[in-house]
């Protein structure tokens, strides 16, 4: 039985890509569903699935995300994980389905739970917009919050990993895409502007290019309604395995789960480094370092782990 996926929206849950990919439960927000009914909801996946893993985007109303922690403290289990992320809405839900194409695979919970972080790493996730006067997400600087007030305006930006902003259509814009083999999905809103599907995705190389509705929540977390979301993406289930599976597993010192990276899906807990063991005074001398290992970074290779595309993710807790 597949590790049970949920969202908090039902427009996170893009359609899947083969017969295989389960689809995600969702979690609805308090005012659509009563405490005890979600309790309840909690509780048939757990005892359905093992295990539940529920992501969310970091701009969720503060309610809904009470919500959760209250569900998983009334029902007092390890087995639920909160997996919250900084990805605009249609990269959450790239990200959503990639973890649903996952579910079904050999991996523990615990790995499959932490392999968030890392698989948002590799979400190129932006949007085209008409005005960016309201845009909070990434950093605008001056010229372009006045250029927004002329007609005609565009703004390619790119939200994750790299946060960056170009006016569309100028002549040295670019925005930095990803060195390996991508497919793209596209949601549009109020603009019919086709700087995605006839500039990007030629020099993305990005094959194939899909369409979805656009998330409820897009308007809002770009601040305009006038706009084109994208998302480049890993698209084969088969890749995405074998990303995470590469990645040198570890134990939760804290909750005894599998995992990656450098912290717990479940509990959040920290993987110890070899400088956490060392005498406070051996850490503190000239020329020690403080940052542990993360996950791979581009190019680099080592006894831990084989060389990945990758470097460390940010992204949900």
């Amino acid at each position: 039985m597949p590790t049970a996926i949920a969202v908090t929206s039902a427009d996170l849950v893009l359609p899947p890509t083969d017969h295989q990919t389960p689809t995600a439960a969702l979690l609805p927000p308090p005012d659509a569903q009563p405490l005890d009914a979600a309790v309840a909801d909690a509780q048939v996946l757990i005892e359905q699935h093992g295990h539940l893993l529920v992501l969310y985007p970091a701009s969720l109303p503060a309610a809904h995300q009470r919500r959760l922690h209250t569900v998983r403290a009334v029902l007092e289990t390890d087995r639920i994980a909160l997996l919250k992320t900084d990805l605009p809405p249609l990269g959450l839900a790239v990200l959503v389905r990639q973890m649903r194409q996952l579910s079904y695979r050999d991996l523990s919970p615990g790995v499959l739970a932490s392999a968030a972080r890392l698989l948002s790493h590799y979400v190129y996730a932006g949007a085209l917009l008409h005005s960016v006067a309201r845009l909070d997400r990434v950093p605008v600087d001056l010229g372009s919050h006045a250029r927004s007030w002329m007609p005609g305006s565009q703004f390619a930006v790119l939200a994750n990993p790299t946060p960056t902003l170009v006016k569309a259509g100028a002549p040295d814009a670019a925005l930095p895409g990803p060195e390996f083999a991508t497919a793209l999905v596209v949601a549009r809103g109020q603009s019919t502007a086709t700087w995605v599907t006839d500039a990007l995705a030629p020099a993305w190389r990005v094959q194939p290019v899909a369409e979805a509705p656009l998330p409820d929540a897009s308007a809002r977390w770009w601040g305009t309604a006038k706009l084109v979301e994208f998302a480049a993406y890993l698209p084969d289930p088969s890749v995405l395995y074998r990303l995470v599976a590469s990645v040198r597993r570890e134990t939760c010192s804290w909750c005894g789960g599998d995992l990656i990276g450098d912290r717990c899906g479940f509990c959040a807990a920290p993987v110890p480094t070899p400088e956490d063991a060392r005498p406070a005074a051996l850490a503190a001398a000239p020329g020690a370092h403080a940052d542990g290992p993360a996950l791979p970074a581009p190019g680099r290779t080592g006894p831990r782990h084989r060389a990945l595309p990758g470097t460390r993710p940010g992204g949900p807790r």
